[in-house]
């Protein structure tokens, strides 16, 4: 379907007509034969029929162009009134930015946005809906914290729930300690690794030094033993030279 003709202001030429719902074009295509339709409305034509229903020329979706680029520049450039006109809005703008005018509008018909409320409501007036709307989510007035969504909440029981609350503060916390207390063993059992590891190495280091330290010892032996030889070959060698 096309855009009602009475919202525009002022004359709309005859070719900027759907053929079929015969309103302004929206999404126009357009046939071989140069007919303009709707995207919508020519759609819907062809499934039951396979002409066009202006010249009876034999047409098929795939032979559906876009309109012609002066045709769509004229189309985007006339004027009409917002859609909520009648509920006060007097805006007239382009064809071209009415849609987006149209999201924005301050006179559009809303949903309230709280679960279980139907009422329609002008964006311009949803914040005031909102502030008493009875499905609105406020916090109990006896101070047991719990939110009350709907009418049928604000018979609640507070004991009740201020103990459901108690039992949910309680299990988050039994789950914190346990995790902590894991989180600490996890710790521990790595710092345990860590020095049984660090231990071996400082074994395997003092055993290593340990033997560097005896073959030094037989070393030294074997050079005292070399030098006593040494001393004896020389006291002979000096009695030998005496007797000479």
């Amino acid at each position: 379907m096309g855009y009602d003709i009475e919202r525009f202001v002022g004359y709309v030429n005859e070719g900027l007509l759907c053929s079929i719902c015969r309103d302004v074009l929206e999404d126009p295509l357009q046939a071989p034969c140069e007919h303009a339709f709707c995207t919508a409305c020519i759609h819907g034509w062809l499934v039951h029929h396979s002409n066009c229903p202006e010249d009876r020329q034999v047409i098929d979706v795939s032979l559906l162009r876009p309109l012609y680029r002066y045709m769509k520049n004229d189309l985007n450039r006339l004027q009409l009134h917002c859609r909520n006109r009648e509920y006060g809005c007097e805006m007239v703008c382009s064809l071209e930015s009415i849609d987006r005018h149209e999201r924005e509008c301050e006179y559009s018909q809303i949903p309230c946005s709280n679960a279980g409320c139907r009422v329609q409501i002008e964006r311009r007036n949803l914040d005031g809906h909102l502030a008493v709307c009875e499905y609105r989510s406020r916090e109990c007035p006896n101070g047991c914290g719990y939110t009350i969504l709907s009418a049928e909440d604000t018979q609640h029981n507070c004991v009740a729930e201020l103990r459901t609350e108690l039992e949910l503060l309680r299990s988050e916390m039994i789950c914190r300690v346990e995790e902590a207390k894991h989180e600490m063993e996890s710790r521990l059992d790595s710092q345990r690794r860590h020095m049984v590891q660090k231990e071996s190495i400082l074994q395997n280091e003092i055993e290593e030094l340990k033997s560097q330290m005896s073959r030094m010892m037989s070393d030294v032996r074997s050079l005292m033993a070399a030098e006593r030889q040494h001393r004896q070959e020389l006291e002979q060698a000096e009695l030998e030279k005496r007797e000479l």
